[in-house]
């Protein structure tokens, strides 16, 4: 299974160089499912593992100028505050035993992978999805809307790990009208940014497998490297459908392990 995760971690890299989100929302699956890390330090290797790695791929685009360090500003100041609002008092107020249901027991940890699972249903329709939302006219609503997203993004970051790719793509292509290549690349840094506050605000003295985490992160430092360079020759939103089918199958098997297969 250790093959399987480190192969896998280097899909992370490559599908968050390439469409700039998404590929973190595989984190906290491959840890939990292949490396066998339980669920809620899952999602504090995951924001390590996911800021380091969007830190390396951001580089790129940062040389390229397909970075807005202003929308960087606006999206990740509100997203900093709740994710450390969401990992300082939301994320430790929920109980190790949430319910029992006859033989089934939703523990902490089982809720933590449900939540996401459904995380990963609804990035993948975001993927799968051609519509696109409507116009947000003034700048005034444009700004309020981002600020929306950027809190969205931030309880998203602070609950379960993920960078939330997939929400600030839509937003900065749709609500900042950026091109695509400057919407990943800003994607990266906000990713980076907010993954990275996460994890220190996660640090309570509780022991890490640095020896561990580096090395994940070093083999999905290497698939970013593959896929920045892939995104100089592919379009990566024409790859986006097939990597949202990927999700929803693996956010549908996730549901039906944690209460089914158990």
């Amino acid at each position: 299974m250790d093959i399987a995760g480190y192969f896998a971690s280097i899909f992370i890299g490559i599908f968050l160089g390439l469409i700039g989100g998404g590929g973190s929302i595989l984190t906290v699956p491959v840890l939990v499912y292949l490396f066998r890390i339980d669920a809620v330090m899952a999602t504090t290797y995951s924001l390590f593992i996911v800021a380091v790695t969007s830190m390396v791929g951001s580089r790129t685009y940062l040389k390229r100028g397909f970075v807005n360090k202003q929308t960087v500003l606006s999206f990740g100041l509100p997203s900093i505050v709740v994710i450390l609002l969401t990992r300082k008092f939301v994320l430790p107020a929920i109980p190790e035993n949430i319910v029992t249901i006859g033989t089934l027991t939703v523990t902490k940890s089982v809720l933590l992978l449900l939540l996401f699972a459904l995380l990963m249903i609804a990035a993948a329709y975001r993927m799968i999805s051609k519509k696109n939302k409507g116009d947000v006219s003034s700048a005034e609503n444009k700004r309020s809307t981002l600020i929306l997203q950027g809190i969205l993004v931030g309880f998203v970051t602070g609950l379960v790990g993920a960078g939330g790719g997939f929400l600030i793509i839509p937003a900065l292509v749709n609500i900042v009208k950026l091109p695509m290549k400057t919407a990943v690349g800003t994607s990266l840094v906000i990713i980076a940014v907010n993954s990275l506050s996460g994890f220190l605000f996660s640090l309570d003295g509780s022991p890490i497998d640095w020896q561990f985490l580096l090395t994940i992160a070093l083999f999905a430092v290497g698939g970013i490297f593959i896929g920045t360079t892939l995104s100089k020759r592919m379009d990566g939103a024409q790859l986006k459908p097939v990597f949202g089918w990927f999700v929803l199958i693996m956010g549908m098997y996730i549901i039906l392990k944690e209460l089914l297969l158990k």
